[in-house]
């Protein structure tokens, strides 16, 4: 099957640091289903950070087994990204390596790219981009949830519609959108009733007590506020005539988000609700916490995310769920089937342009752009109590419920099943590339040549006719120590090689010669760095020029 090159640093893959976020945790799990369940022969790993190679290694000893021989690809050889055929990268930003790969032929390889969060301006500005970009028939954007790939749509609608009124544009090739759900290792998750006895006494929750549990970061602005949750969990436990234990998984990149979001869900949650927030944030404790409780819940209301991952977690371990209608939700949770989805509202289309204008131009923070429409979207309280008032009554729909979302997180979210619908994309693209007509390579006019775009600065433009001379008598080991001077060299100006220069020096220690003749006796790939070497050695007296130019 189809193979991709992995765009590879380690934070994008790594959900072992302190309080990861979604993507980490869902870059981890792709990376580690790309290693066990690729139908390829060799993996292809892109470093493009330059990042160190033990670091890396690391990553993937830690989930590998790799099992597979492996190529690595430096940070710019872009060049050898056709061995994969295409390249994954673990987000939106498509666009720069579009135009990094225009310089190489549109279809030297093919980009897809996957969405996490996509409200933040910056990952907008690389959405939009796209129709800019030459983004071609044979790149995707994976979208992991059907509301997630709405939302992206309506993105590109507007942009559209506005290069269409400025500059009368007729003709956009659109993204090519594909949704691919993000998935879990489904064998992770499972319900051990040791440990529910353990943690349940370590959380002084009595046996036969309904329990909740939430599992995610805690933030008011950027995850989810809790004071819906707290509210249907305090009428459940009126309508059930005893109180109900609320279990809090999770932590905070500052603890003071942390004390905000504890002391939301206390303000709404009364008497008959019990927090108890694990304190423990370690992966195991995360592995066994859905032990301890009798349904997941998670009233999603924000836009920070577009599918959300705890869910199908909770369905792994065979947790019933009581989600909102919300983003990703929509795709994972069955109503009535794995669980149940609360009607949610938010304000109609138009009534929000305010927060953006102010989130767009600095008037207000990220954290307070979500944070503000989040709290206009309104779960339904009384449906979520109905839901979580008939699971924790009922064990037998808890077990028929939990049974059936285990079931659907093993056939339709475990990266078993995930990772093929990555490699059929990629086949398909492949296919598309191969078929279209050949595209030469081409630069990137918003990144133009200097020696183009500032050519009216110098008096002309060094010619084949120019005539070079030596400057004065120079022997191998002078023009060796010379050139080897830290003033004359900048690794980065891309120089002629040493030998290279010191050659040329011993070639017009003979006779000047045109740079046209110099071109003539120098392999085809070497002379564009030989061309404006010549003007190297001339800026340090090595050589000296007569082009008959004038200053104007």
């Amino acid at each position: 099957m189809a193979n991709a090159a992995v765009q590879l640093n380690t934070e994008p893959y790594d959900a072992s640091i302190p309080r990861p976020m979604g993507r980490n945790s869902a870059g981890e799990g792709f990376l580690r289903g790309f290693l066990r369940y690729a139908d390829v022969d060799r993996f292809h790993f892109w470093n493009t950070f330059d990042e160190d190679q033990a670091q890396l290694d690391a990553l993937l000893e830690r989930l590998g087994p790799v099992g597979r021989p492996v190529s690595w690809i430096a940070r710019g050889d872009r060049d050898r990204l056709g061995e994969a055929g295409a390249v994954y990268i673990p987000s939106p930003e498509m666009r720069q390596e579009a135009w990094a790969r225009r310089a190489l032929g549109g279809q030297a390889y093919s980009l897809t790219g996957v969405t996490h969060t996509i409200a933040e301006t910056y990952i907008l500005d690389e959405i939009a981009g796209l129709l800019s970009a030459p983004i071609e028939p044979w790149d995707a954007l994976v979208c992991t949830s059907d509301a997630g790939r709405k939302a992206v749509e309506s993105l590109l609608e507007g942009v559209a519609l506005y290069l269409q009124e400025r500059f009368g544009a007729t003709r956009m090739p659109p993204a090519q959108l594909v949704t691919i759900p993000l998935g879990v290792h489904a064998d992770d998750f499972r319900r051990d009733e040791k440990a529910r006895g353990r943690w349940r006494r370590k959380l002084r929750i009595p046996n036969d007590a309904p329990a909740a549990l939430h599992l995610g970061r805690f933030s008011l602005t950027t995850k989810m506020h809790p004071g819906p949750m707290g509210a249907a969990l305090a009428e459940a436990a009126r309508r059930l005539g005893r109180p109900v234990y609320w279990i809090l998984f999770g932590g905070a990149r500052r603890d003071s988000d942390e004390e905000a979001f504890l002391a939301a869900a206390r303000a709404l949650a009364d008497d008959g609700v019990i927090l108890t927030p694990v304190g423990d944030t370690s992966a195991r404790a995360r592995d066994e916490i859905v032990s301890a409780a009798d349904v997941f819940l998670s009233l999603s209301d924000n836009v920070q995310e577009t599918f959300g991952l705890t869910p199908v977690e909770a369905m792994a371990a065979g947790l019933p769920c009581v989600v909102s209608d919300w983003n990703g939700y929509k795709d994972t949770v069955r109503h009535g089937v794995d669980g149940f989805r609360v009607r949610t509202l938010a304000p109609r289309p138009g009534l929000g342009t305010d927060l953006v204008y102010a989130y767009a131009h600095r008037l207000m923070t990220y954290d307070n752009y979500a944070g503000s429409t989040a709290l206009f979207a309104a779960p339904d309280i009384g449906e979520a109590a109905d839901a979580l008032t008939a699971l924790f009554s009922d064990p037998d729909l808890r077990a028929r419920m939990g049974a059936a979302g285990r079931a659907r997180a093993r056939e339709v979210f475990d990266w078993r099943v995930v990772i093929p619908q990555y490699q059929a994309l990629w086949t398909e693209l492949a296919r598309r590339r191969a078929a279209a007509p050949p595209q030469p390579a081409r630069d990137n006019p918003f990144r133009p040549d200097p020696f183009r775009m500032f050519s009216a600065y110098p008096s002309a433009a060094l010619s084949a006719a120019t005539e070079v001379s030596l400057a004065r008598p120079l022997t191998e080991a002078e023009a060796a120590a010379l050139l080897a001077r830290a003033h004359v060299r900048n690794p980065a100006a891309r120089l002629p090689h040493p030998d290279e220069a010191i050659t040329l020096i011993s070639v017009l220690g003979a006779a000047p010669l045109t740079v046209g003749a110099i071109l003539a006796e120098t392999p085809p790939e070497r002379r564009p760095f030989i061309e404006r070497g010549i003007l190297w050695l001339a800026k340090f007296g090595f050589v000296r020029l007569r082009d008959g130019s004038s200053r104007t």
